[in-house]
């Protein structure tokens, strides 16, 4: 493997400390290539400088913007050009006529930073401006949710066209993205919130949702004929599409006056004979069991640490990967929250996304480690060691929405599934445990059913549980960074 050749001025490491590291890290490893850190006065295959006269000989200059690496969270989004690959996006303040890539003599100036931009994005510098609710869920300003923003994935589109000018500059073909020659990967992934119906209180919550219609429904709950626990259906229809979940379950039991009073955890017990036997079940037929962390996990490491060897003991297995109830993260410091994963263990997490909204919270289709700055003038902030899987589309976005149709709602997640496939990423799709029957949540897995019939027509996805779609790209990611020199604190 050819390796790329890659000069900074040292001018902006002093300003960014290890964020720009980072950004490259994830840059270069995402599309492929291994590579060399050399000096700015040395030959070089790409330049990242603040002075073209800097770049040299470089097949490809980046020209830097130091002044965004001064504050990045005052940019604003002001535009997102979605078929343009000469301006994919704008911040306030910025010409319409910026360009992105000039090309002269068989080199390429890049006239915006692609790398404040994919830092910009990963580390969710604009959200932190955002209004929250009481669950720290974020409202999108109007240009987001107009545009569809999120449902674009800026951060990929970026990392794809910088993918596709490397092949055109001449560069080695790079490592490839995901394993049996696949275009792109897809995971399904399963919240275990309410497994046991508590059958006085159902009823009245399916003829909210349903009105009269759901009656008939409601009765039968009632009466004891239908229920919650939908494992073995899960299990049965995942085996004919010849796929294997996660389900991610909840190690605090919580209560329903608990849940009046703000804290809604589950109210089911995972050490009981029933869940363990369910554990053995999932387990041995090759279903990945992940954590489901509770609604204040966050709050305290040890109380984390504390619900995953619950969980662990109860499921006879080591847990490798987890997603918050709720998403509920630090809401005034989600990166510390995201470091708790790696501190207690964990391989991924796949919590980054927005409750209401579909699409990529960070931008970005493909895995990525994050982050832990709120300022890049901290250079105590390094890289965090799980991986974060981004989430394409929990169900309750599409199937909550009454502005929608059925067909709406398919067609708008099978355009998530060709838009992953677009820019090589990874479709992870939520859908909780209890909506598989169709009298109760109509059309809720008739979206996801969609999804999978879209996958498997496409032929090009690679299938896999979450904790092998993370091994391998820890796997990937490990090898590419020993085999490159430089970019990294302390090399």
């Amino acid at each position: 493997m050819k390796h790329l050749r890659i000069s900074i001025s040292p001018g902006l490491r002093a300003l960014a400390g290890p964020a720009i590291d980072w950004v490259w890290r994830q840059l270069l490893t995402a599309v492929g290539y291994g590579w060399q850190e050399v000096s700015i006065t040395d030959p070089c295959d790409i330049a990242y400088t603040t002075e073209t006269d800097l770049a040299g000989e470089a097949r490809i200059m980046i020209l830097a913007s130091p002044q965004y690496w001064q504050t990045p969270s005052a940019q604003r989004l002001a535009g997102l050009v979605v078929n343009d690959p000469c301006s994919p996006l704008r911040y306030n303040g910025e010409s319409l006529a910026l360009t992105l890539c000039k090309e002269e003599d068989g080199r390429f100036r890049l006239e915006r930073d692609i790398i404040f931009d994919l830092f910009w994005f990963l580390t969710g510098q604009e959200e932190r401006c955002w209004p929250q609710d009481v669950h720290g869920f974020y409202t999108l300003p109007k240009f987001w949710q107009m545009e569809r923003v999120l449902e674009q994935a800026p951060a990929s589109a970026i990392i794809e066209k910088f993918g596709a000018l490397l092949k055109q500059a001449g560069f080695d073909e790079p490592l490839p993205r995901w394993p049996q020659g696949r275009r792109a990967a897809a995971a399904i992934t399963h919240d275990v919130d309410y497994p046991e119906v508590i059958r006085w209180l159902e009823p009245l919550r399916i003829v909210q949702r349903q009105g009269l219609s759901g009656v008939s429904a409601a009765w039968q709950v009632l009466t004891g004929r239908r229920d919650h626990w939908a494992f073995p259906r899960w299990m049965e229809l995942e085996t004919n599409y010849g796929i294997r979940s996660a389900f991610y379950f909840v190690a605090r039991q919580g209560s329903l006056l608990e849940y009046a009073r703000g804290t809604p955890d589950p109210f089911y017990d995972v050490t009981a004979p029933r869940f363990r036997e369910l554990f053995r079940t999932l387990i041995d037929g090759g279903w990945e069991v992940g954590m489901h962390a509770s609604y204040l996990a966050y709050a305290a490491q040890e109380r984390f640490a504390a619900e995953k060897q619950r969980l662990e003991e109860a499921a006879g297995t080591a847990v490798m990967g987890n997603r918050h109830h709720y998403w509920h993260m630090n809401p005034a410091n989600p990166d510390e929250t995201l470091q708790m994963h790696a501190d207690i263990g964990l391989l991924y997490d796949t919590s980054l996304t927005h409750d209401r909204y579909l699409g990529w919270r960070r931008g970005s289709t493909v895995p990525f480690y994050p982050f832990t700055t709120h300022s890049v003038a901290t250079h105590s902030s390094r890289e965090i060691g799980a991986v974060q899987l981004p989430v394409a589309w929990m169900d309750a976005q599409l199937s909550q929405r009454a502005d929608l149709s059925q067909p709406q709602r398919e067609e708008r997640v099978i355009a998530l599934v060709d838009h992953v496939a677009a820019q090589r990423g990874l479709f992870v799709a939520n859908v909780h445990d209890y909506v598989f029957d169709e009298a109760l949540f109509p059309g809720w897995l008739a979206t996801l059913r969609a999804a999978l019939e879209r996958i498997t027509a496409r032929g090009d996805f690679w299938m896999a549980t979450p904790v092998e779609i993370a091994a391998h790209w820890r796997q990937r990611y490990q090898q590419l960074l020993s085999s490159s020199r430089g970019l990294e604190e302390g090399r």
